[in-house]
């Protein structure tokens, strides 16, 4: 990996993808951001339907009849498959294939050829119609909402600046203090948003709620100003009155009124002198202050600046196009044109559908055929262009191609003029693009299982969504489902993981999304300053959303694995030191580590400790309001494992690794000490006294521990368990009377009193859990068992693809269907680690005790040679899977033979000695 590839990952935390993707919110198809930061998206969605019947919209929120069929890493090419009559009886493929990104001036700003299969294979005949649904969409009020954010425009007098309220330089606030450096979803400290304010962002969120917040700006003037005024816009509510000092280059007494609406407070200034000029603002009441901005004026000019509201308007200006069979888009909000271009030799309709709501909307008017003015429900708008009927013989295919484009009218229309749907080179285009799909090319052992790793494959890179927030600005971003339009921290490692199977550039892209860069200029201060915390900490450690299982770590790890890239290692390893050092309680503001046992605990940031929502001891605690007092095993085993995976990178890069031998060392010596239950033979949940010392363990009312199920494993990944407390509870986890069932792990030891078979966690199989164990069984050198876990779940897996061809969360223990979202790709991502691992040659898997050092893979795939560097403990003989082309190898370790077990042909699994160290293996 070059340097310049992290140059580019620098200060982002956007993907480097195409402005051209599948980043819708409503309904599936393609999209465009004309620019990146300003919230805005254009989509447009081509479905199918059954002429005068009926049509179901593809609406990314619910099971509606498509699915993600393949796709190409970088996006320049994707298939969604609609189902029109299940299953595979009448369907349409729909295909979105870039052809170019346009020209650097926008002039001509790229386009995406549309090719549209659609496919009977019924006895008798079919009469289609094909739905074109184009439209703009705003960044939203709030995460989960199609709600438009309306915002305000400043216009300044001349020789005036404008500064926002987010801009500031540093920030003090006594709000949450624990999280003065962990600010939820990366937002910026205090940042809020909220209609009215410009650009839709103020200072708010806490500010205000302590005396002493202040938050400081640094300003250029640009002209020295002989009288000048200082313009403060904000809201509190009616009646409040605030007691405000300025301080820096200003100073001065101020009291701000309050009326309940945005308004506007003029404080003269005098005499100020051109360049840099620094303001405080310091609050000396307790009242919640929403802070939009301020300006600097000459005095007689203070009332002239203006706050103009920005309307949002959905409803493009429809343009003709050099033919009938095409049509420009003109918004009031983007300084281009769409042109769209369809296939003429089928009927067809210019509608406009005023709407937020299709799905609704069309079923009610399916049967309209004269109105091309639709309304419906919500305030938004939709171009459609009806093509009808298309008509289909029995077992007959038609291909239809079409083009969306952009760029100023004159490039859009020169390139709509040049478009033929009916032409031939179409096809090649399209198989060309079509070649750019994942292919697994898996060795013989992986091909039935291939069909279901296509489909996850295609799901888990196009899920991407736009707009979400993070760090101040807009971004892509990888989601678990498109439900969850926003950021998500331990699913998104997972993500990270099932894209290194597919493209080692868009997992480096969800890592990078994820971590901060020390010593940024995101400078804050905590209200209540420790010993810990220092002026330069960001306000973001690493970006935080929901469970705090720090995934992201083992991204990082297998893509060392992968690349040995010392720019990766020198890149990463500062702002994987910083997460780790606040998930362990040393850095900041962090409240992990509150407790004289050292066991740490995240209940202050989220109240799901491994992603488990009704793991039963977390579902009690928190009905018991004991968050203050327990912690779980997972936190710290976690963290013993970061400190790990940060040791081995410390000592690749020559750094002292003494911080993190003591943090191993601390935490594993309380883990044993005071988690571990004999008689249960699980590690516990741990309860404390007032004054934080450990008292005892938590127990169910039966009496029996309450921590019997993957959580009470979880220090199996710490690798700190002795060999007597491996064999138990690799035993625990492996039998069918306790956390094994037939269709892989369950969450919860089925012996237990709590365990259920109705939960979401207690009750269900899921797969992210189960590669942590996979992953630790390699250590553990059970080979077996490993290949269990993973043989299991891609059984599991592509029986349920194959019959119902969606990807979902997880896997009912009785019957092994699957269950929740059915576009995920989080944590189901694990299934491409294992068919990987054992079904694509020119792959070598290790576990997490295992530094590679070099790798060496003959291009053909037919012998390998690696130095592995092995961290664990001395009666551990680790598990190494090798797979390459089938035929007969041979192998030796530091030159002499060592034993082969044949898995696969050519999946081959090697034991290493123990108290291995270091060494060379060489596979011929």
């Amino acid at each position: 990996m070059k340097p310049e590839t992290f140059d580019a990952l620098r200060h982002s935390h956007d993907l480097r993808l195409s402005a051209w993707g599948p980043y819708t919110k409503r309904y599936m198809g393609i999209s465009h951001i004309p620019d990146v930061s300003a919230g805005l998206r254009f989509d447009l969605s081509v479905f199918p339907g059954l002429y005068r019947r009926g049509v179901q919209p593809p609406n990314v929120l619910w099971e509606s009849g498509y699915h993600p069929w393949e796709a190409a890493p970088d996006l320049s090419y994707v298939r969604h498959r609609h189902e029109i009559i299940w299953k595979d009886q009448v369907y349409c493929d729909i295909d979105f294939c870039r052809l170019d990104e346009g020209a650097s001036s926008t002039a001509d700003a790229g386009a995406v050829l549309i090719r549209t299969e659609c496919v009977n294979r019924t006895d008798g005949p079919q009469s289609l119609s094909l739905y074109w649904m184009a439209s703009l969409h705003f960044p939203p009020l709030r995460t989960y909402s199609s709600i438009p954010l309306q915002m305000s425009r400043v216009n300044v007098p001349e020789d005036g600046v404008w500064t926002e309220a987010l801009a500031y330089t540093n920030v003090t606030l006594g709000f949450e203090p624990h999280r003065a450096n962990l600010v939820y979803d990366g937002l910026l400290r205090g940042e809020m948003r909220a209609h009215g304010f410009t650009g839709g962002f103020g200072l708010g969120l806490g500010f205000g709620l302590t005396p002493g917040d202040s938050v400081t700006y640094r300003v250029t003037l640009p002209t020295p100003l002989a009288d000048a005024a200082l313009v403060l816009r904000y809201r509190m509510a009616h009646d409040d009155r605030l007691s405000l000092i300025l301080g820096g280059d200003v100073i001065g007494d101020v009291t701000l009124p309050g009326s309940g609406n945005l308004t506007t407070h003029t404080i003269p200034l005098g005499a100020l002198p051109a360049g840099p000029l620094v303001l405080t603002l310091t609050l000396q009441d307790r009242v919640a202050l929403e802070f939009d901005g301020f300006a600097i004026v000459p005095q007689q000019a203070a009332d002239q600046i203006r706050f103009e509201p920005v309307h949002w308007n959905p409803v493009p200006d429809l343009l003709p196009g050099p033919r009938d069979d095409t049509l420009l888009l003109g918004y009031e909000h983007v300084p281009n044109v769409y042109g769209l271009a369809w296939d003429g030799s089928v009927s067809f309709k210019v509608r406009e559908f005023y709407c937020d709501d299709l799905d609704t909307t069309l079923r009610h008017k399916v049967h309209e055929h004269v109105q091309t003015t639709l309304t419906g429900p919500g305030e938004g708008h939709y171009t459609n262009v009806f093509s009808r009927p298309v008509f289909l013989a029995a077992g007959e295919t038609r291909v239809l191609y079409g083009l969306v484009c952009t760029g100023d009218a004159d490039a859009v229309s020169t390139r709509l003029a040049a478009f033929d749907p009916a032409s031939p080179g179409w096809d090649t285009v399209s198989a060309a693009a079509r070649a750019r799909a994942v292919d697994f090319a898996p060795n013989p052992s992986g091909e039935p299982y291939r069909f279901g790793q296509e489909r996850m494959a295609a799901t888990l890179l196009t899920n991407i969504v736009y707009p979400v927030r993070t760090r101040g600005t807009w971004i892509r971003h990888s989601t678990p489902g498109r439900w969850w339009d926003c950021l998500y921290t331990w699913d998104s490692g997972f993500i990270g993981l099932g894209l290194a199977e597919l493209d080692l550039d868009r997992a480096l892209d969800t890592l990078n999304a994820y971590t901060t860069e020390p010593g940024t200029k995101d400078t804050v201060q905590s209200a209540r300053p420790t010993a810990k915390q220092n002026s330069a900490l960001p306000d973001s450690a690493f970006i935080h959303h929901g469970s705090a299982v720090p995934t992201q770590f083992y991204v990082f790890l297998e893509l060392w694995q992968r690349t040995r890239s010392r720019n990766l290692l020198a890149y990463f390893y500062p702002r994987l030191q910083q997460y780790h050092r606040f998930m362990a309680g040393r850095l900041g503001s962090s409240t992990t580590r509150s407790f004289k046992s050292n066991l740490l605990r995240t209940w202050d940031y989220f109240y799901n400790s491994g992603g488990w929502d009704d793991y039963p001891p977390q579902v009690y605690i928190h009905s018991k309001r004991l968050e203050s007092t327990v912690t779980p095993v997972i936190t710290t085993a976690q963290v013993i494992r970061t400190a790990k995976i940060m040791r081995m990178a410390a000592l690749a890069l020559g750094e002292d690794p003494a911080e993190y031998d003591a943090d191993i060392a601390a935490l594993s010596h309380d883990l044993q000490t005071y988690a571990w239950d004999e008689d249960a033979g699980y590690f516990s949940y741990v309860l404390h006294d007032a004054d934080g010392y450990p008292t005892d363990i938590l127990r169910h009312e039966s009496g029996v521990n309450f921590n019997m199920g993957l959580d009470g494993a979880s220090p199996l990944t710490a690798g700190i368990c002795t060999p007597e407390q491996e064999a138990r509870l690799v035993a625990a986890l492996m039998s069918p009377e306790r956390m094994w069932s037939r269709y892989g792990l369950s969450t919860v030891d089925q012996s237990a009193p709590y365990y259920r078979d109705d939960g979401y966690w207690n009750g269900a199989v899921w797969m992210a859990h189960q590669w942590f164990i996979w992953k630790v069984l390699l250590d553990l050198g059970r080979a077996d068992e490993a290949h269990r876990i993973a043989k299991t779940a891609l059984d599991v897996w592509q029986a349920e693809v194959a019959d119902s061809y969606n990807c979902f969360e997880h896997f009912i223990v009785q019957t092994g269907r699957g269950a929740g979202w059915h576009h995920f790709g989080g944590l189901s991502a694990p299934v491409l680690c294992w068919y990987g691992a054992y079904h694509r040659p020119g792959r070598l898997t290790v576990g997490l005790d295992t530094w590679v050092e070099s790798l060496t893979v003959a291009p053909d795939a037919t012998a390998l040679s690696t130095r592995l560097r092995h961290f664990g403990a001395p009666h551990h003989a680790p598990v190494v899977i090798v797979t390459l082309k089938p035929r007969a190898y041979q192998a030796t370790w530091n030159g002499k033979p060592i034993a082969i077990n044949t898995r696969y042909p050519g999946t081959l699994e090697i034991q290493l000695p123990q108290k291995t160290q270091v060494g060379e293996i060489v596979i011929y």
